[in-house]
């Protein structure tokens, strides 16, 4: 029993290690099919003070409103995430077009209280990603595909102090699963095996903090601070087709979910034109430890990313037309997490730049819609991974992601 339980640790490790958590492109959400997150590249959520999304952005800006609003919106994400191989041991192909069609769902509602209180509720995808490299993929002793999505309900408040300090709070609720299939290099018989992740899931909680400040008559500032999440995913590792037969085991999975803090600017060039800034930062260096564990055996080990904190910043412009439309047009930066030595193809990230546009027109019966995408160029991610006694090498020549948007907001 002892020597089947080290066979057992030492299969487990060889092929987790350094594959627990995946998805593309990074898993915090900043485009959530409204049209101040995707139209705007996300520049314009954290001084947003007059669209319902505010509830889930930054909580304090729900007090610039003075009407109930609810809104629903809807995102598509396309991808374009090819990986070309300069070192391929294990043989195989490139992998294709990794990327597959996502939909992403948001509602937002916000209630005015009194004078001075509001009440937000918000439901929205927070996180979310996934690559499919199919299963003769150059990399699939690292992984074949996997899956990550996440729910967030989030209910907040909101108190405006004075005529120029409000305060917003929320809770979020947090709904996370994970998906993933990974090779087994048998070496003793000729087809490979397979381990999959089976419906890992959890509920964990991030709480919102956010204030906005009206420096002047023209110029708002806007600060929100969102906390460490804690997540242990649970489910089943299945694995198939190896010569030492190896019965399902549970599984559990933890890390954190890094807390973050954005602060930003929203200035009115004009009665019609408005100018949006944002800064940020994230703690993923606490993401970069994660802890696996195998239920029944006494398995677990803690394998490190090497991940960074990262920094993002942007610039957003909005603009008043004549008959109650706007438009408006977004650029972000977000710096890369991991260097390339240490990334992994089952969270291929880098640096990223987003190109935003929205239009939005007023309906009949206190109602408008609006519309917007946004373009996003991820580095080229380059990759050097052995896993398995395989060596896979190369980077991501083509990696682009297209976000479109749209929303139907109504006023009661």
């Amino acid at each position: 029993m002892k020597v089947r339980m080290r066979i057992f640790a030492g299969f487990v490790f060889s092929l987790l290690l350094g594959t627990q958590v995946a998805n593309a492109a990074g898993f915090y959400l900043s485009e959530l099919g409204t049209p101040s997150s995707t139209g705007m590249a996300g520049v314009s959520n954290v001084t947003n003070n007059f669209s319902a999304d505010a509830a889930w952005t930054n909580p304090a800006g729900m007090t610039g409103m003075t009407e109930d609003s609810i809104i629903v919106g809807a995102t598509v994400l396309f991808g374009k995430v090819e990986f070309d191989s300069d070192v391929a041991t294990g043989g195989g192909s490139d992998g294709g077009n990794a990327a597959e069609p996502v939909f992403i769902p948001s509602l937002f509602y916000t209630r005015v209280l009194s004078e001075k209180s509001r009440f937000g509720l918000s439901l929205v995808a927070a996180v979310g990603g996934g690559v499919d490299y199919g299963d003769n993929f150059v990399g699939r002793y690292v992984v074949q595909s996997v899956e990550l999505s996440g729910l967030a309900l989030t209910p907040s408040y909101a108190y405006q102090v004075n005529d120029q300090l409000s305060i917003g709070v929320g809770l979020s609720f947090l709904q996370t699963k994970l998906d993933q299939e990974i090779a087994i290099n048998t070496l003793l018989v000729a087809d490979d095996g397979k381990a999959t992740f089976d419906d890992l899931d959890d509920e964990g909680y991030q709480g919102i903090l956010g204030l906005t400040y009206q420096a002047s008559k023209k110029t708002l500032i806007g600060v929100v601070y969102r906390s460490e999440a804690s997540i242990e995913l649970e489910g089943k590792l299945k694995v198939e087709g190896t010569a030492i037969p190896i019965a399902n085991q549970g599984l559990k999975i933890e890390w954190d979910n890094p807390q973050t803090l954005e602060m930003g600017i929203q200035h009115r060039l004009s009665d019609a034109k408005t100018l949006f800034v944002n800064l940020g930062w994230q703690d993923w260096s606490a993401f970069s430890e994660n802890k696996l564990s195998v239920k029944n055996t006494g398995i677990s080990d803690v394998t490190d990313r090497n991940w960074d904190d990262t920094w993002l910043a942007g610039i957003a412009y909005a603009q008043k037309l004549d008959g109650g439309k706007h438009y408006n047009l977004g650029l972000a930066y977000e710096s890369s997490p991991v260097k390339d030595k240490h990334r992994t193809f089952d969270f291929p990230v880098d640096e990223m730049w987003r190109l935003s546009a929205g239009y939005s027109w007023q309906g009949a019966n206190q109602s408008d819609y609006a519309i917007g995408a946004t373009l996003t160029r991820v580095g080229e991610a380059a990759i050097d991974q052995t896993a398995q006694r395989v060596q896979a090498a190369g980077d991501f020549d083509k990696y682009l992601l297209l976000s479109v948007g749209g929303t139907l907001r109504y006023r009661f």
